[in-house]
């Protein structure tokens, strides 16, 4: 099975390219933001604080998570419901940064995405999928873009949702858990020492997952 590992800050587009490239490539595509997106939700309805480990540890042997992918589109499920479009909440974002820094909930979610990789080619993005979790990935990319850059793109990505969210509070909060990512005691965010550095500011959607499928295709030249 061959593994591609997409690591990278909070807006870097890694969700949008990396499942772009599965697509190209007939490879399944793994967002495992989105499993840790969907443990900060059930953690948070439930009133518990997510930076909290004496509160959140408690509450995952209640959380059944599911990837599935219907219509070629991968759907996450949270104890048997679609929550696809609820884990893309801001405040989820802040949340979901805040229970990844909790051993507990890597442990709780590591075994699922290894196996993932095990079962099929796949394209996975993270923050530490090319360090920890997919270590022997043939392939490996630091995806980045400037802060400022990161929140402009989520600013626009909102707005056309219809959604009303101050560019400068968009900034500090993508600040903010690019300290929280790089900082946390557990699988900090750094690049792999073997991952291909590709930074995209100033690109356009299209141009970034050129430049992304052009690594991809050079690593991989003895197997495409």
């Amino acid at each position: 099975m061959i593994a591609i590992a997409i690591d990278g800050p909070a807006g870097a587009g890694k969700s949008t390219i990396a499942r772009a490239i599965a697509k190209e490539l007939g490879y399944i595509y793994v967002d495992t933001g989105a499993l840790y997106r969907a443990v900060a939700l059930y953690v948070t309805a439930h009133g518990a604080d997510p930076k909290k480990e004496e509160q959140v540890e408690p509450l995952l042997k209640g959380v059944n998570v599911e990837i599935r992918f219907i219509k070629e589109e991968q759907r996450v499920f949270l104890n048997g419901y679609d929550v696809s479009a609820e884990i893309r909440q801001p405040e989820i974002s802040m949340a979901a940064s805040d229970v990844s820094a909790i051993p507990a909930v890597r442990t709780f979610l590591f075994a699922l995405q290894q196996n993932m990789a095990v079962e099929h080619d796949v394209v996975m993005d993270g923050r530490d999928i090319g360090t920890v979790v997919l270590p022997k990935a043939q392939v490996k990319i630091f995806l980045t873009a400037s802060p400022e850059e990161r929140a402009r793109r989520r600013f626009e990505e909102l707005r056309e949702k219809g959604h009303h969210v101050e560019y400068e509070t968009l900034l500090e909060e993508v600040k903010q858990r690019d300290y929280n990512d790089a900082h946390r005691a557990i699988a900090p965010l750094r690049q792999a020492s073997d991952a291909v550095l590709a930074d995209t500011t100033g690109n356009t959607l299209e141009q970034s997952i050129q430049q992304l499928l052009g690594i991809v295709k050079e690593r991989l030249k003895d197997v495409l």
